[in-house]
């Protein structure tokens, strides 16, 4: 049986920025509930954004996401016994999931400072085509390209 659509959500753009993706970053961000904490840790990233690169920091961010988001992924399908690697295109609002997820993993990831001022240099460094979210959105892609041998087998299952 084939599963429903998803129906797509409607997300209320934050106080600040009036942005819809700010306020989807701020839940992506978010840990154990605690959204004050997430809004002060990404507004304080986005006004170091606005020192350093002298833009409007909601302009970086949307852009650092639409770099970082991947065209093509591997869904695992099994086929006769067998588990395949199948290259599948990414969904929009998946590929602004993936890319924010990468974002704040390779912030998180980084330690010694401030989470804003790692969030706000992996934004800045996202922007411009560069940094770890970049590097796995690649991985992610080249997983894909080869694994273009089993794209068949997703149209005939």
């Amino acid at each position: 049986m084939r599963r429903k659509h998803r129906k797509e959500k409607e997300y209320e753009p934050d106080l600040v920025y009036k942005s819809p993706l700010v306020t989807r970053f701020i839940n992506y961000l978010m840990l154990d509930g605690k959204k004050t904490v997430a809004q002060k840790v990404l507004y304080k990233a986005l006004e170091i954004v606005k020192q350093k690169t002298k833009e409007d920091p909601a302009k970086v961010l949307e852009r650092a996401v639409e770099n970082a988001s991947p065209e093509q992924e591997v869904v695992s399908r099994r086929i006769g016994g067998a588990n395949y690697q199948i290259p599948a295109p990414v969904a929009d609002y998946r590929k602004i999931f993936l890319s924010c997820k990468w974002i704040i993993q390779a912030s998180r990831a980084k330690k010694g400072r401030p989470m804003a001022e790692r969030l706000a240099e992996e934004i800045i460094l996202a922007s411009r085509n560069e940094g770890d979210a970049i590097k796995k959105r690649a991985d992610v892609e080249r997983m894909a390209a080869a694994n273009k041998a089993f794209a068949s087998l997703a149209r005939r299952h």
